[in-house]
């Protein structure tokens, strides 16, 4: 075995190994009440899509779509084992997976870009978390308004012709404060990996 398919392997099994410990972390946050998903009105904020950003940053958008693909899953899975008003909305795929896939995907790039224009992990860490816990909010309840905002809105106390201030508002009051602790979580979490691989 020659030095760069030796190489080559060694970067494959350390991606496996991401993508086994952070998709466990995000089906052990699922499980727990008032961690991986946080009652909040008629849905859940969550803090589920900051293993995805960090896995994105670290090994690439394959990683991050793959740990995304995970944490949609258990978004799915959760919706159809423990119901509620709106768990009709994230029984369809398109609002509980395709936006949490497009996180880890779109997280690597934001840091990318951020890391040329500035030079600086820190800061590029804090927008690749703020930014990519924004496309987990304005992905989901997107998907929500275009597939069934009247009757998203009509279940959880709100009139159909309200539908889409009722959900602009309902992700503000989440998307905020998820893109807050995305930020200062991802960045230290994000300059902290990179030194040990880089040993």
């Amino acid at each position: 075995m020659n030095v760069q398919t030796k190489a080559t392997k060694n970067v494959n099994v350390r991606k496996m190994a991401i993508i086994g410990v952070l998709s466990a972390i995000s089906i052990m946050m699922s499980m727990i009440p008032g961690i991986g998903y946080i009652p909040i009105g008629p849905t859940n904020a969550t803090i589920m899509h900051i293993p995805v950003i960090i896995g994105s940053i670290i090994e690439g958008p394959i990683v991050g779509a793959t740990v995304g693909f995970i944490f949609g899953l258990t978004s799915l899975i959760k919706a159809l084992t423990q119901p509620t008003i709106t768990s009709f909305a994230f029984i369809n795929p398109l609002v509980s997976i395709l936006p949490r896939v497009l996180i880890g995907i779109l997280a690597y790039y934001i840091y990318e870009f951020t890391m040329k224009l500035t030079k600086k992990a820190s800061i590029s860490g804090l927008l690749a978390g703020g930014l990519g816990s924004i496309i987990n909010t304005a992905g989901v309840l997107g998907m929500i308004y275009i597939l069934y905002g009247a009757r998203f809105a009509e279940v959880s106390g709100a009139s159909a012709s309200t539908a889409g201030t009722f959900i602009f508002t309902l992700a503000a009051t989440n998307g905020i404060p998820e893109a807050i602790v995305g930020a200062l979580v991802v960045s230290p979490v994000v300059m902290a990996l990179k030194k040990v691989i880089k040993r």
